[in-house]
């Protein structure tokens, strides 16, 4: 049971991530700014190393759907200004 509560919450904080970041996306795009995978990034580190607390946990899954919704400027490794216009789209990662 322990476990099921584990999985689901994880779901949920990594599902949360990714929306924040998406929308992020849409409305923070035109900010000359960082791009939020590196947000993400941050939270996965600290994730692992408080891993074995719940804060920890939380960090780890939202983290990995944070830096997941901003995945095409991490592979073409975008770290600062503003985001390419696109059609915007909730799933796609561009």
């Amino acid at each position: 049971m322990n476990i099921l509560l584990i999985i689901t919450i994880s779901l949920i904080g990594t599902f949360v991530g990714f929306a924040i970041g998406r929308f992020g996306d849409k409305y923070g795009g035109h900010l000359n700014a960082p791009h939020h995978w590196i947000y993400g990034l941050v939270l996965i580190v600290v994730g692992i190393i408080y891993i074995h607390n719940w804060i920890g946990m939380l960090s780890l899954s939202f983290g990995v759907g944070h830096f997941v919704s901003d995945l095409d400027d991490f592979l073409h490794m975008r770290i600062w200004g503003v985001d390419e216009p696109h059609e915007w789209k909730f799933w796609s990662i561009k």
